[in-house]
């Protein structure tokens, strides 16, 4: 039996950090689910590498807060314009798991 296995025989009620920020983290993110899938594309602009979100047609502050939590999870800038998202660099297979994990619809499309 190693410490945390005592510590939680002792102490029952207690919530670690680790599983409360798992916890808050999907609840958190509240927003508009829609039926038709997310498009998910590579681009060049500016010579730099780019993710594209296309096709979501959710609330202003849900582009912000589906923007954000991408960002944070790929550890790298982006915006939102015009209904896509723009995430930098090439994260499309990692973008479209957390969107499948959090319930949308996802398409690849290109390469």
């Amino acid at each position: 039996m190693d410490l945390q296995d005592q510590l939680k025989h002792l102490f029952p009620d207690h919530v670690s950090e680790e599983e409360n920020v798992e916890k808050h983290a999907d609840s958190q993110l509240d927003i508009w689910l829609q039926d038709e899938p997310l498009l998910c594309k590579y681009e060049k602009r500016k010579g730099k590498v780019n993710t594209i979100i296309e096709g979501y047609n959710g609330d202003n502050e849900d582009f912000k807060k589906l923007t954000k939590h991408l960002q944070k999870a790929c550890g790298v800038g982006g915006s939102y314009k015009k209904e896509t998202i723009i995430i930098q660099g090439d994260y499309r297979q990692k973008i479209m798991e957390l969107l499948v994990q959090i319930g949308f619809k996802v398409k690849r499309v290109g390469g």
